[in-house]
């Protein structure tokens, strides 16, 4: 199979994911009229995300624009396991969309929540209470085995980890604002991926 196939595929489904993440944060500024300092987060936290996010970002761009300069990271996938990352990369992008329109301008790039949140209980919030975070790590690894790249899905998963890491903290802000909705929210609903036994 043709490698500009699947860079185009990669492509598509990074940028759709990034538009609809940037369309609905810079609304979520503009409608709120606050901007959340990152310094909520603490100085190892908020350095890791910069750091950390430099390089996340960088490394697809640098496969999309020379897959050679990535090579010494290839894997050598079968080429269904490769389409199977377009498969989950075209579900992530949806789901982008679908989460974003359901916390609307309640989306925040820190563990702070804005001043006039409201509990986001609709959509995929419905079964968990940190979609972005799954889909979003998910859509990163779906990158990686749509390129054949192993340190791109890596990549994808340290983010995962660095979030899961800051999540206590969002929550305990979340309980802050809203305390036993939050609790009783808690109860029905999976951090990461939906509660199988309630």
């Amino acid at each position: 199979m043709n490698e500009n196939i699947f860079r185009i595929l990669a492509a598509l489904t990074l940028f759709t994911g990034i538009g609809i993440s940037s369309y609905f944060r810079r609304k979520a500024d503009r409608d709120s009229g606050e901007k959340i300092s990152r310094k909520v987060d603490g100085f190892v936290m908020m350095n890791i995300i910069k750091f950390g996010g430099l390089i996340l970002w960088l490394s697809p761009l640098v496969y999309l624009l020379n897959p050679q300069w990535m090579v010494w990271s290839k894997i050598g996938l079968p080429e269904w396991v490769r389409w199977l990352g377009v498969g989950v990369g075209i579900l992530c992008s949806l789901s982008i969309y679908w989460l974003f329109s359901s916390i609307g301008g309640g989306i925040s790039p820190t563990s702070a929540t804005r001043k006039e949140h409201k509990l986001s209980t609709s959509g995929p919030y419905r079964w968990v209470r940190h979609p972005l975070y799954t889909i979003g790590s998910s859509l990163f690894i779906s990158f990686g085995l749509m390129a054949d790249n192993w340190f791109i899905a890596a990549l994808g998963i340290l983010a995962f980890i660095a979030m899961a890491i800051r999540t206590p903290k969002e929550e305990a802000n979340l309980i802050e604002k809203f305390g036993d909705e939050y609790r009783e929210y808690m109860k029905r609903t999976g951090r990461f991926l939906p509660k199988v036994v309630r």
